[in-house]
This record gives C-alpha cells, sequence and structure tokens, in this order.
C-alpha cells in the first residue's frame, strides 16, 4: 500500500491542529496549545507507522496508544475522527455532558485503554501494556506519548527503569519537548540532550529530534522498530501553539482556549496547508488472536479448625491454587513476596509473575496496563506502601478496570516494626475508590474465600490481610459473599452488638467471654465485607441489642470500619460506638499496641459496660 509522503503527513498535522483549535473553542475550554505542539507526531503515528483497525480500536492485535498527556485529549479525538472511527462533527461536542469526549480520556472511549491526565502514569501503562503483547505473543507495539512537564515525575522513571529491565523493545516513549508548562518554563526547556542522556542511563535507545519535521518523525519510529532488546525514547523538540503565529511560544496560552473573536485568524494560517486524512489507507495488523483458555475448578485447602495461621499465608496459598484454574491470573509483588506469600504463586507460574520491586507506583501502572489487555493482575504489597500508589488506584476506579489489589501487615497487630510499616489509612483509602470491593478476613478460611471471591468480582477489590497468625474459626465449607457478614456469638438475651473485622474479630471473641463470666451476653460480628456492606442485614442484627452497636478495628478512626458501619445504620438513627486507632502508635508487641490505642479485648469489655447495665 502507498504511504502517505511527509509532505502529506506534514498537512494532515495542520487539519488536527484545526480540529483541536476549533474543538476547544466550541468547548470553551481544553489545551488546544499543547495538540498543537505534537501534532506531526500523531499524524505519523496514526498515518504512517501505527497499525490498526480504524474501525475496531479494540482489536487485540492493534498497536496501541496511550496519551500520558492527557490534557492534549483534543488531537487524540481529531486524529480517531480523521481516521475514520466517527464523524469529524462529534469533535464539536467536546467536553459536553452528553459526549464521551472528555477533557481528559478514560476507557468510556473505545480507542483508551487507561484513564489518563494525572500526569506520570501512562509510561507504566505503556509498560503493562507492552508485557501483555510479549506474553500473548500478539506483537502489536506499544506507544506512550509524553509531555515534557510530566517527565519530572518519579514514576515515569520507575516505568523507565522497569522497562529497560524486562527488555520490552516494542515499547516507544515520545517526549513532547514543548518547553513550556502550565505556569513556566520546564526545568530544562529546550534541552533534548538531558533528556536523551536520562532515558539512555536508564537503559533505552534515545534519540533527539525536530518534532515538526515529519522526515525526522518517521526516521526516528523506524528506527525504534529495528531496536532489539531495550525500549526506545524518541526526544521531540517542538513549539507550543505551532503554526499560529499569536499561539506559538507564547507564555500565557496553557489550558485556554482561542477565543471566538479570533478563531477564524487562527485557522486561516493554518489552512493552506492542512489537509484531511479521511483518504489515507490505514495499515492493518498481521490478524494474530490470542485466547485465554477456560477457567478449570478450584481445589480449596482443607484448613484444620484451630490451627493457626496468618491470613497473609492463607492469602498466597491461595493465589497458587487459583493459578492453576484463572489463566488470566497474572501476579505482582513489591519485593516483598516473601512476606505478603505471593512466592508460591511466583514459584508455581513464573511466567505470570512479575516482580515489581520497590517502586509502587509503577508496580500498579503496570497492572492497570495489564488489566486494559484482558488479564486479572493482582498486585500485592504492605498495605502502607500502597498509599504511596493511590493516585494510579484512583485513576484506575476512573479507568474502571479489573484490578486486584492486596495490602498485607495492616495495622498496628503488625507489632515491633513501628507505625511507618503500619496500614492504617487503607480501608479509607479504598473505600474511598468509586465502585471498589473491600474484603477483611479474619482467618485462612475467610481469607482463601474472599481470594476466589476477589477474581470473581468485576472493578477495583482489595484485600486486607495481617501479620499475625490467627487460629482457624471457621469451616472449610463456609462461604463468604461479597456484601455479607457473619454473626459468630448470638443469643436471645444479648446486651449490645459488637462489630469487627480482621484481627479484631478475636478481641472482640475475648470480651464476649470475659462479658459472659460475668452474666452478660453480646453479639459479635464479623464484618468480613467492609464495602459493600449489608446495610439491612445490619439494621436488623443492632435492633436485637436494642440498637447498641460498638465497632471496633485495627485503623485509624477516620473512614474505616466504623465509618462504612456508620454509613450503613445511621440513616436509621443508630449511633455508632467506635474502638479504632488513638494516637501515633509506637514499636511494641501486637498484645501491648491493642492495648495501647484502645482496641484490646479489655478495651471492648469497657465500651459495653458504658453502654449496658453490667451485673457486678
Amino acid at each position: 500500500m502507498q504511504k502517505p509522503t511527509p509532505e502529506r503527513l506534514g498537512a494532515i498535522a495542520n487539519q488536527l491542529r484545526i480540529l483541536s483549535i476549533a474543538s476547544t473553542t466550541a468547548a470553551g475550554s481544553g489545551h488546544p496549545t499543547s495538540c498543537m505542539s505534537m501534532a506531526e507526531i500523531m499524524a505519523a503515528l496514526f498515518f504512517s507507522v501505527m497499525r490498526y483497525d480504524p474501525h475496531n480500536p479494540q482489536r487485540e492485535d492493534n498497536d496501541r496508544l496511550v496519551l500520558s498527556k492527557g490534557h492534549a485529549a483534543p488531537v487524540l479525538y481529531a486524529a480517531w475522527a480523521e481516521a475514520g472511527l466517527f464523524p469529524v462533527e462529534e469533535l464539536y461536542k467536546l467536553r459536553r455532558l452528553d459526549s464521551d469526549l472528555e477533557g481528559h480520556p478514560t476507557p468510556r472511549l473505545p480507542f483508551v485503554d487507561v484513564a489518563t491526565g494525572s500526569l506520570g502514569q501512562g509510561l507504566a501503562a505503556g509498560v503493562g501494556i507492552a508485557l501483555s503483547a510479549r506474553m500473548t505473543g500478539l506483537g502489536y507495539r506499544t506507544y506512550v506519548v509524553m509531555g515534557d512537564g510530566e517527565v519530572a515525575e518519579g514514576s515515569i522513571w520507575e516505568a523507565a527503569s522497569m522497562a529497560a529491565l524486562l527488555g520490552l523493545d516494542s515499547l516507544v516513549g515520545i517526549v513532547d519537548v514543548n518547553r513550556m508548562g502550565q505556569s513556566q518554563d520546564t526545568a530544562f526547556g529546550h534541552e533534548v540532550d538531558v533528556y536523551v542522556r536520562r532515558f539512555e542511563a536508564f537503559g533505552w535507545a534515545a534519540h533527539a529530534i525536530n518534532g515538526h519535521n515529519v522526515r525526522e518523525v518517521l526516521h526516528a519510529l523506524q528506527q525504534a522498530q529495528h531496536t532489539v532488546g531495550k525500549p526506545t525514547a524518541i526526544i521531540a523538540r517542538t513549539e507550543k501553539g505551532r503554526g499560529v503565529s499569536f499561539l506559538e511560544g507564547q507564555p500565557g496560552w496553557h489550558g485556554k482556549p482561542v477565543e471566538k473573536a479570533r478563531e477564524q485568524a487562527a485557522i486561516d494560517e493554518l489552512r493552506p496547508y492542512a489537509q484531511s486524512a479521511q483518504d489515507v489507507e490505514i495499515e492493518r495488523p498481521a490478524g494474530r488472536t490470542y485466547s485465554f483458555p477456560p477457567r478449570a475448578p478450584f481445589e480449596p485447602i482443607a484448613y484444620q479448625m484451630g490451627a493457626n495461621v496468618a491470613t497473609r499465608e492463607a492469602f498466597g496459598a491461595a493465589l497458587a491454587r487459583l493459578g492453576s484454574s484463572e489463566p488470566r491470573m497474572v501476579v505482582l509483588d513489591g519485593d516483598v513476596r516473601n512476606s505478603t506469600y505471593t512466592e508460591q504463586f511466583a514459584e508455581a507460574f513464573p511466567e505470570r509473575f512479575v516482580e515489581g520491586f520497590i517502586a509502587e507506583q509503577n508496580l500498579l501502572g503496570m497492572a492497570m496496563g495489564l488489566a486494559s489487555r484482558g488479564w486479572i493482575p493482582v498486585a500485592a504489597t504492605f498495605a502502607c506502601f500502597l498509599t504511596r500508589a493511590f493516585d494510579q488506584i484512583r485513576m484506575a476506579g476512573i479507568s474502571q478496570l479489573n484490578l486486584k489489589l492486596c495490602g498485607s501487615h495492616a495495622g498496628v497487630s503488625i507489632g515491633e516494626d513501628g507505625p511507618s510499616q503500619m496500614g492504617l489509612e487503607d480501608l479509607a483509602m479504598m473505600r474511598a475508590v468509586p465502585g471498589s470491593t473491600v474484603l477483611y478476613p479474619c482467618d485462612a478460611v475467610s481469607a482463601e474465600r474472599l481470594t476466589e471471591q476477589m477474581l470473581d468480582t468485576d472493578g477495583i477489590v482489595y484485600i486486607r490481610t495481617t501479620r499475625p497468625k490467627t487460629p482457624v474459626i471457621y469451616a472449610n465449607e463456609e462461604q463468604f459473599p461479597v456484601g455479607g457478614f457473619k454473626v459468630l456469638r448470638s443469643s436471645n438475651n444479648d446486651a449490645a452488638t459488637v462489630i469487627a473485622a480482621g484481627i479484631t474479630v478475636f478481641e472482640a471473641l475475648k470480651a464476649y467471654d470475659e462479658l459472659c463470666a460475668r452474666g452478660v451476653s453480646i453479639q459479635v460480628i464479623d464484618a468480613y465485607s467492609v464495602k459493600p456492606m449489608d446495610a439491612e442485614g445490619l439494621a436488623a442484627v443492632a435492633a436485637r441489642t436494642g440498637n447498641s452497636v460498638i465497632t471496633v478495628e485495627d485503623h485509624y478512626p477516620q473512614g474505616g470500619l466504623g465509618d462504612a458501619v456508620s454509613e450503613a445504620l445511621s440513616p436509621l438513627g443508630v449511633s455508632v460506638h467506635r474502638l479504632a486507632v488513638n494516637g501515633l502508635p509506637r514499636s511494641g508487641k501486637q498484645e501491648e499496641l491493642l492495648e495501647k490505642h484502645g482496641i484490646s479485648a479489655r478495651h471492648i469489655v469497657e465500651a459495653v459496660e458504658a453502654l449496658v447495665p453490667v451485673p457486678a
């Protein structure tokens, strides 16, 4: 097939500029100048280099494009419109409530794999997408377009390191060095050699080019196709607002559309040199396909009642067993596999295990990319270390990805390691993600069942595991549906309802025994599903004890189990008395810390005594 000449591609670039200006002016907001600097790059990729089906963006062997500089979404939308996916007229609905052409790309659009716009995340997603191409043997190439401003983000360099370590030669990172950030020049301006040296230092092949010279753009992309054993970085020197005299290289235009009165003047400068791409024949992929094998039955472990097993151990054992039944599952870990127990999966399925090392933002970014290509990634690390990757988790929620997370070593119950290692904010963090599911097992059986449920539940699912060993209290046949809870102790004359989860279930059971010895009975609930929560069911059990409800959790008071129960019961006028970690923890033994921070059995007994009369 005849590919467009460099001159024709330059004309297509101007057409993309015109559409970017027109759509943002119609919207009354947007980033047209950021689109204009990368127009030649987009024209070359879409109409000469990438192999894809323009009418089927999700075809599995299409080359993939991640627009990490998501604020340049209008030029991405313009390229797809020019490729024929949807009418050009749709561009004028940009940023409208009735349009999926949002201000930054989201997977509501079939050609967007992951949501972008929170800068610094696209390269990590690209690493995951490129890794998927290798694992499936599909052979597509992955292109990630970044802005020079976002290259200041450490997450970019985490991803750069991993891409080189994995030798992902199908991955191409393109940096649009237009020099201008939002409020001032970027750190290195047009010093493209700085970026070249940095990518080379991370193990990439790197090329500096004039990003407005189509021949140079094409040559660099062709070099990337012939580079073996390492990813390629193309550092493109460009001008913000290229092609329009009153915009090009001018400060103060970031995030501002061209006002209606000047729109025509801007377009008139570009129109003589612009040409539509709608007659360009786009090269289709080779037609490779990949089908995941069907899921097979899962053979559970038979745990002995009363045996002491940490939930993190049971989680790891469940992963290894599930690996035999679910071929789509891939596990990622942040250099703590011998603590999260993902090492069991790594030993059984090394081809589906990714060691992410101590780079949690990239770990989650890779998981996002893998999830976008049909895998079920399970990313595990200490609960406290997931907090540094919360922005990636947040964007995964916006992307509506099928992503599974495990946070181990949660709470003060980890003991001597001290507060820097104690996940005490994670339940609040994960509950806040739209559409998320939050699970918190207390013993080995519930951990295994909930790990299985995690894979069967769509969307982002977080499972919280603990460091200490706990006794098995459930029979192996017990089921744990998402959204449910378990009544562990109950009678016809219970004075209060104590709702616990994870490690505090056992403190609640101790309190039950102590109160029974005093002639007082309480109802003990294991709230293993923190989100969603069965509000109707909880209301029914709370009513049996006159709505005297106490929650106890190994988490800070804000946003955890207590808040979840309060949200469920407050519409009914039920007040919830909350026991949670008070104050800043320090190193100590598990029992000492539970006692010091107000969540031990003694504190539960005292809370019950404060609510209801207790015989002397």
